[in-house]
């Protein structure tokens, strides 16, 4: 479940990607090693109401599925916000991009069904 925390627990490793509405780094949490994905959201957020009426905290705070990527925490500091999230080594879209041809029938059939399954 989400705890409110600070975002000195986690050392920042690297870059990861950048969107429209913000940027993802590679992180680990001080404590325990373990990787995340933690998303920066560029816009401010003054308050934690704020924050917790975002359409993507509402919907990701109440998905628990194996083919959705989990929220682990939200994090407020300094008007800034902070998903963290499970790290997951790759995503759909990478492994598409790097393959140089196309996916077998079944692969394509086995990624639609979880795809699916995460809808």
């Amino acid at each position: 479940m989400m705890t409110i925390t600070s975002m000195q627990r986690y050392q920042i490793i690297k870059q990861l990607g950048d969107g429209t509405y913000g940027s993802v780094q590679l992180a680990q949490a001080k404590d325990t090693g373990e990787k995340v994905a933690i998303k920066k959201m560029k816009r401010k957020f003054y308050s934690w109401d704020e924050c917790m009426n975002l359409r993507e905290v509402k919907s990701l705070k109440k998905l628990s599925h194996a083919n959705v990527v989990k929220l682990k925490e939200v994090i407020r500091e300094n008007d800034q916000l902070y998903f963290v999230f499970e790290y997951m080594k790759e995503n759909l879209y990478q492994l598409m991009k790097d393959r140089p041809k196309l996916f077998p029938e079944s692969v394509i059939r086995n990624m639609t069904y979880q795809i699916l399954q995460g809808l």
